[in-house]
């Protein structure tokens, strides 16, 4: 029998998981990006305040975290494919219902319920690219990596237009449809598997269905890959959410920039993880020592911040730009939820806890450097923060430079 690591070609017999790997990463931001974009609008019809507005800033890092714990137990017992298709089904419902909100608490409901959604999204992309693309794991994760980066960007450039055209909850509604359609390729996945099925029954020949894996030999948590992973994630998360908080302010404040222009250098900032998704996965497949990749994101924010912290005003954009580098970390953890496992149920696991304690850690970013900024007036103490944690995540690099397998580990307990 042939392995199910053995090459062949991209879209041979797997066409409707690949479309759906990337329809589904191309929704997966929409849900926390399309909202910002349309905030004065929306206030014309339901009143926020700035407290309102941070609430529902806060939303999406906090339910992420929550889908995180429970998504891994669920999958095993619903299956990947069916629990994706529920995930999407609730992002459409949590779409439709913000888009139809007359108050703040049914707005924070229904993004709520569309995030959580995405959420659950996060944590399945990385083991269903182990169960259908296990000889092109790099290729796979560096597209779906890209098309989120792109995904991320896109309700920036159409929900303001939209909603000037046909009103703010026509821009909302309008990511459900996107939501909707991305089910489609894995409900037909699960037709085919149940047609498999049946002919196995009838004693007819089928093709072999990717392999689900046994459980775990011991919980996940007690692994020390995981661990060192999930603290990738969260000082990938944390500086990802304090720098979308503050480097605007930050920049005004010690760069002497316009509030025009800082905006400007944060999308700046954005725009330069785009190739980095890209490239890193497929870069982290090949390379014996994949810390060096954490290294250099590391070496990309601390110099970065550097810059920020002693010549603000010289060269501001290089710093942002280095700055903008750091979040190579993030591909780079994709990327390592499949290299540091062995099964596809270790995927599922290793993805799960890593973006749970990431998206916890991930909320405290803004909220420590809003404080520090309070507390000293400057910004010396909040990019000291910075630098630090970023330096933790140097340390995980040495870590998992030698190639651990998480079930190894377990299993050796």
């Amino acid at each position: 029998m042939t392995s199910v690591v053995d090459r062949r070609p991209l879209w041979g017999g797997r066409v409707m998981a690949l479309l759906g790997i990337v329809i589904v990463a191309l929704s997966l931001r929409t849900a926390v990006a399309g909202i910002s974009p349309i905030v004065a609008q929306i206030s014309v019809d339901i009143p926020l305040d700035s407290a309102a507005v941070g609430l529902i800033g806060a939303v999406p890092p906090v339910i992420f975290a929550l889908a995180a714990v429970f998504t891994a137990s669920i999958a095993r017992r619903v299956g990947l494919e069916r629990l994706l298709v529920i995930a999407l089904v609730l992002t459409v419902g949590g779409h439709l219902l913000r888009s139809a909100a007359s108050g703040l608490p049914e707005l924070l409901i229904g993004t709520a319920l569309a995030i959580a959604g995405a959420g659950i999204g996060n944590v399945l992309l990385p083991p269903l690219v182990k169960r259908y693309f296990p000889d092109r794991v790099g290729l796979l994760t560096s597209l779906y990596a890209t098309v989120i980066s792109i995904g991320s960007a896109i309700p920036a450039v159409l929900a303001t237009p939209v909603a000037d055209a046909a009103g703010w909850r026509t821009s909302l509604a309008m990511w459900s449809v996107l939501s909707g359609i991305s089910a489609i390729p894995w409900i037909a996945v699960m037709l085919e598997h149940r047609r498999e099925r049946a002919a196995l029954r009838a004693g007819q020949e089928a093709p072999e269905l990717p392999e689900v894996a046994d459980r775990l030999a011991a919980p996940i948590w007690k692994s020390g890959v995981a661990w060192t992973i999930a603290l990738v994630f969260a000082v990938s998360t944390l500086n990802v959410y304090a720098l979308f908080a503050w480097l605007p302010k930050l920049l005004v404040e010690t760069a002497g920039v316009t509030a025009g222009e800082a905006g400007a250098l944060l999308a700046l900032n954005s725009i330069v993880g785009v190739p980095a998704a890209l490239i890193i996965p497929i870069l982290a497949l090949r390379m014996k020592r994949v810390g060096i990749l954490l290294e250099l994101g590391v070496a990309f924010f601390v110099i970065g911040y550097l810059g920020l912290l002693f010549a603000p005003s010289t060269l501001t954009i290089v710093w942002v730009i280095l700055i903008g580098g750091g979040p190579l970390i993030f591909p780079v953890c994709l990327a390592l939820i499949n290299l540091r496992t062995r099964t596809q149920n270790g995927s599922v696991a290793l993805s799960g806890f890593a973006q749970a304690v990431g998206y916890t850690v991930g909320v405290l970013g803004p909220l420590v450097v809003g404080f520090l900024h309070q507390a000293t007036g400057g910004w010396t103490a909040p990019l000291l923060f910075l630098i630090a944690t970023a330096l933790c995540c140097a340390v995980a690099g040495v870590r998992l430079s030698r190639p651990t397998f998480v079930e190894d580990e377990l299993a050796a307990r």
